[in-house]
């Protein structure tokens, strides 16, 4: 592309190298989760919800396991500031739920919030002011030290009025636009502001460190991450905060690697929605350490109803290829995939394991509230005998012949190759009965009797074809082989059943049995199936739906 001058780096390393974090193989305990949904989330909105949709939107956050809620930017609009005292007081923030609100670092703007939250029982009141190089050249033209001071006014402030209202808010500050500002000099904001709070065990600050606007691969964040946890103040009684934006796409790991830095908390969004890219993914993350055997301390169970009840607050889509939530996340529509998906799960099934590893399958869909029968295995013209295999024995309790499987496969393919369409499990059984159970194109037995005689059995056929019926006899060592001698002999075919397996469909006492046949001439074989509570019956059926397939 042309003009790839003009772009540099416009991050900063810190000034020492720090690779602890790299040493560290996983996440191994969920953190302080902080959803801005209401915030960040909603700011970001074409149509930022109503009233009573963010009221919704709070108690499907409660349900999910939220502790933490960023609930509004309250002197920004009408809206927010009346949204934050509909909850306070309907009494609808749980007592173990602290709700948190943000503040520019200004006094009328903090003053206005302050009005908001009173009678609030826990509160983080969130301060912020930008720090980076680029906002304090063109933005706010102050140097260093004036930005440094409208942070620290800005925390005496929060101090002053915290105390004047007898209450015991918590404190969060921000140096906004972290990811353009030199480390050292967020550092050292950070801890003039902690100097006002003097946060102690009781009551904890954050300090959160924003990628305002991700421009750097994560590790960059990581190492930026682990020197301020490495050098502030009070860092004991300090919950380190992350919350990362995905300019770069980059979000989830950021926030992953900045939790080995030393994080304790991310704030983001359900499904990363928020300003341009979004912010951190939450479901994605958590959902990451749950694959890994750690409890991420929220529930994901119901993720069809989340992402339902997400799309109809807040009108935005949930991508089908969204990890862990999207339609299709979980669906294989290639041959060989399904084959081995089957095959794993057949797999589980034999040896009894607790532990999941399934091909292709990163966890157990029906852990997110999937189902096998319907999001795993698809059928399209791409699939193969395994996955329609699976799906007429998931949903139909069809338990096909190897060598039926292909020749099911290929009729299913051709359909969904014809129709350029998927083909939902009804539409794969239904192509079953029409090819292999129901055809009868070129004849029928609405007939057949036997006889028992000295060498075996004698079988008297009633042959319909093109609306004329005809009696044919012949013996066989069995009914099955009578009744093929008969067809032979009234056809003049020259055939040989290489196959015939039968199996009930269930196993209650009353459940049908359903038989397959196979018949071979020059190499090439054709399947019948039939289904009926007569073992013998169900035979005949497959014989003459397989015999049509070959006279046809």
């Amino acid at each position: 592309m042309k003009n790839y001058e003009k772009y540099t780096k416009q991050y900063m390393m810190p000034p020492v190298r720090c690779m602890d974090w790299a040493n560290k193989d996983a996440v191994e305990r969920a953190p302080i989760w902080c959803s801005v949904d209401l915030r960040d989330g909603n700011q970001a909105l074409i149509e930022p919800m109503s009233l009573q949709q963010k009221v919704e939107f709070f108690k499907l956050l409660l349900k999910i396991g939220f502790k933490e809620i960023e609930v509004g930017f309250p002197a920004a609009s009408d809206t927010e500031y009346t949204f934050l005292r509909t909850l306070i007081d309907n009494e609808l923030i749980p007592d173990d739920v602290t709700v948190q609100v943000l503040t520019q670092a200004r006094e009328h703007i903090i003053r206005k919030t302050f009005d908001a939250i009173r009678g609030a029982k826990n509160v983080i009141v969130h301060v912020y002011n930008s720090t980076s190089v680029a906002q304090r050249e063109q933005v706010f033209r102050k140097d260093r030290e004036q930005i440094k001071q409208i942070a620290i006014e800005g925390a005496m402030l929060l101090k002053k009025l915290t105390e004047e209202a007898g209450a015991k808010y918590r404190f969060e500050y921000s140096p906004e636009s972290f990811t353009g500002t030199e480390p050292e000099y967020a550092l050292e904001v950070c801890n003039a502001v902690l100097d006002v709070w003097q946060p102690t065990s009781e009551r904890k600050a954050v300090i959160n460190i924003p990628a305002t606007v991700e421009n750097a691969m994560p590790h960059v964040f990581a190492q930026q991450v682990e020197y301020i946890s490495k050098n502030l103040h009070y860092r004991d009684n300090v919950v380190l905060s992350l919350h990362p934006h995905n300019d770069r796409g980059c979000a989830v790991a950021a926030s992953e690697m900045g939790l080995l830095a030393g994080a304790d908390r991310v704030e983001g969004t359900l499904f990363g929605n928020g300003e341009r890219t979004g912010n951190a993914d939450i479901v994605s993350i958590a959902m990451n350490m749950y694959s890994q055997g750690v409890d991420p301390k929220l529930d994901f169970s119901c993720m069809p109803t989340i992402c339902a009840n997400y799309t109809e607050y807040t009108k935005m889509e949930v991508s089908p290829r969204q990890p862990y939530a999207g339609s299709l996340v979980f669906a294989a529509f290639s041959g060989s995939h399904q084959d081995a998906i089957a095959k794993g799960m057949q797999w589980r099934k034999e040896h009894r394991v607790s532990n999941w590893n399934v091909p292709y399958l990163p966890i157990d869909p029906q852990d997110v509230g999937r189902e096998y029968q319907t999001d795993v295995i698809r059928i399209n013209s791409q699939s193969g005998k395994g996955g329609v295999g699976y799906v007429l024995q998931e949903n139909y309790g069809l338990n096909l012949p190897a060598k039926f499987k292909e020749a099911m496969g290929y009729a299913a393919k051709g359909v969904s190759d014809r129709t350029h369409k998927e083909l939902k499990p009804a539409e794969v059984y239904r192509i079953f009965l029409q090819e292999f159970v129901e055809n009868r194109r070129v004849f029928d037995i609405p007939e057949c009797h036997f006889r028992q005689i000295p060498e075996g059995i004698t079988a008297i056929v009633t042959v319909e074809r093109n609306g004329r019926r005809q009696e044919v006899k012949a013996n066989g060592n069995g009914r099955l082989d009578a009744v093929t001698n008969a067809l032979k002999k009234h056809f003049e075919a020259d055939f040989v059943l290489t196959t015939y397996e039968q199996h009930a469909m269930s196993e209650k006492s009353d459940s049908k049995a359903l038989s397959f046949v196979g018949l071979e001439k020059d190499g090439k074989t054709y399947w019948g199936a039939g289904v009926d509570e007569d073992i013998i019956q169900s035979s005949i059926h497959a014989l003459v739906a397989a015999l049509n397939n070959y006279l046809a």
